[in-house]
């Protein structure tokens, strides 16, 4: 039986939003709705809040997550990679050495479901080939579509091999190829890969896991917020605790 542990990041320092994961959405904090999941999968051994804040701490316990010690500064900048965090937290509690899998959850995603969770999980043991499970999307605004300067010159992200076909960003939707997009869903992974020379929070074999419907939503600005209230006033979407 292999022992999992969630990881729930919830720094304090958003800056599209302010104070975003703590904002409060249908009466609870946005915080709460993740922590909320993760205990109701009753697939994690632990439930764990990585926080900056004093104020955050205080709200992840109300709804009962852990938050053994507070994140430090120099890992909860705008900057701060994942695994900086992730490897700091793992070993403080000495995760590596008693638990298999870890995963992260991310506050900003209200929407995915028990039965999401505890499927990923499923099919990720299951392929125990694989480094990491990562939640991703059918993307809405193909890169195939999109442009970067050079100078005052606009050269296309994707570009041709044949370039006597139609070039990509002149094409219909339809005729591209199908990319997805990472999520902020959910993210499960082998602890075995924070061992290594150069740990990540994915590693190099990713098993890819297409969120259903809403779930891949995730809010990052301020129209994301107000969609997300509409959808709830107009009851196209449930969100409960």
């Amino acid at each position: 039986m292999f022992k999992a542990i969630a990881l729930i990041p919830a720094r304090s320092g958003s800056k599209r939003v302010k104070d975003k994961n703590i904002l409060k959405i249908n009466g609870h904090p946005l915080l709460a709705y993740t922590i909320s999941l993760a205990l109701k999968s009753k697939i994690f051994d632990r439930v764990i809040c990585v926080t900056d804040s004093q104020q955050y701490k205080k709200i992840a316990q109300k709804y009962g997550a852990e938050v053994p010690k507070l994140r430090p500064k120099k890992f909860s900048g705008d900057k701060s990679s994942d695994i900086e965090w992730v490897m700091w937290i793992m070993r403080e509690i000495k995760a590596i050495e008693n638990y298999e899998i870890f995963s992260i959850l991310r506050p900003t995603n209200p929407l995915r479901k028990v039965i999401t969770v505890r499927k990923a999980l499923k099919l990720f043991k299951k392929k125990k080939s694989f480094d990491s499970l990562r939640a991703v999307n059918k993307c809405k605004q193909h890169p195939a579509k999109m442009w970067y300067f050079k100078n005052d010159r606009l050269i296309p992200v994707l570009k041709n091999i044949d370039r006597k076909k139609v070039p990509l960003h002149s094409q219909q939707y339809a005729n591209l190829p199908t990319i997805y997009a990472q999520n902020a869903s959910l993210e499960i992974a082998w602890t075995k890969i924070l061992k290594k020379k150069n740990p990540s929070i994915s590693g190099k074999k990713i098993l890819g896991f297409e969120s259903p419907g809403e779930e891949g939503f995730d809010i990052n600005n301020e129209e994301d917020v107000i969609l997300l209230k509409y959808l709830i006033r107009k009851k196209i979407v449930k969100i409960n605790l």
